[in-house]
């Protein structure tokens, strides 16, 4: 009996229409297109507007493309993971929002916090319930609204971030296609260089933390950025190595889109030419989770069937790795 592998068959995407650029935010905060451009590749990013506007609602559009692209009812999903760091709410999980907006009936949902990692961790864990042979649709959504827990004061991390969902379907494939291997990693050396400090249950919401603005995304970008290069590096080497892969092999490279001179710098590592590199920073920034999902969804129609494609991610934590997948259509 051929083993069962976890193909991806179908991929939505969502942005919301409001792009705040470069030219406004120079009205907000001491900085400059040219300054933004250089540094971090970065022109625009979409912003969720609107009152009681969650990342379920991009989730939920994400997810409902999958749908329609698979041809599958709602009560068909079994399975929904969410990897997110702005959920609607501490609890319930934003899962839960999802699977009542879409009527997803039959799914069990929980949700994954390791943000910018979260849709490559979410996607391998998925895998699991495919090849295990239990399920046979499942989806996994990275979606996450960061323009919630910005800090439009400070011109070191409002420059960089965008709120955007992307999503996929996972379903069982016996000719060989889908997710082959993953390296995952953590490294705790990172746990205070990525964070949001007030709001859990070491600094509960009080009067101080809101003074201090404990409540806004926090960043040391200089030391996130030496170890993001060489994280994700390592690990897309890692897995190449272990699945007999060189560089003229790889179809694309789907990375996190966190700054264009570490998506560079991964891509020479690997051996590979930038024009491998899916890159969409420049209109939307860094939408943590939802990154390596919306490359996907803007790529779709240039993969094809039986490429060899490496996701690769590095987040809070730190938490990183890749994931080697053949395309299943």
């Amino acid at each position: 009996m051929k083993k069962i592998h976890a193909a991806i068959t179908a991929v939505g995407g969502y942005v919301p229409e409001y792009a705040l650029t470069n030219k406004e935010l120079e009205t907000m905060v001491d900085t400059n297109d040219e300054w933004i451009t250089t540094r971090t590749g970065i022109k625009e990013r979409r912003i969720l507007k609107g009152e009681n506007q969650g990342t379920s609602v991009m989730a939920t559009e994400a997810i409902r493309q999958v749908l329609e692209k698979s041809n599958t009812k709602a009560e068909e999903v079994e399975v929904l993971i969410v990897a997110t760091v702005t959920p609607d709410y501490l609890f319930p999980s934003t899962g839960n929002i999802i699977c009542e907006n879409l009527g997803l009936k039959n799914a069990f949902c929980f949700d994954i916090s390791v943000a910018c990692s979260g849709f490559v961790h979410g996607l391998h864990t998925a895998a699991q319930f495919i090849e295990a042979g239990n399920y046979k649709k499942v989806v996994v959504v990275g979606a996450d609204k960061m323009s919630s827990i910005m800090d439009y004061t400070d011109r070191s991390t409002c420059i960089l971030f965008g709120d955007g969902a992307g999503a996929v379907m996972l379903e069982p494939n016996h000719e060989g296609f889908g997710v082959q291997d993953a390296i995952l990693k953590q490294d705790p050396v990172g746990k205070d260089m990525i964070i949001l400090p007030g709001g859990g249950s070491v600094h509960p919401t009080s009067q101080e933390t809101l003074d201090n603005r404990m409540h806004y995304f926090k960043q040391d970008g200089k030391n996130v950025f030496r170890h993001a290069v060489r994280g994700m590096s390592s690990t897309t080497i890692d897995v190449m190595k272990r699945n007999n892969l060189i560089g003229d092999d790889i179809a694309y490279l789907v990375p996190h889109q966190a700054n264009l001179r570490i998506l560079a710098k991964t891509a020479e590592y690997m051996g590979i030419s930038e024009d491998k590199v899916t890159i969409n920073i420049q209109k939307y920034g860094n939408t943590t989770a939802g990154t390596v999902p919306l490359c996907l969804w803007e790529w779709e129609d240039k993969f094809k069937k039986g490429d060899n494609i490496i996701l690769a991610a590095f987040g809070a934590g730190f938490n990183y790795g890749s994931l080697y997948l053949t395309w299943a259509y």
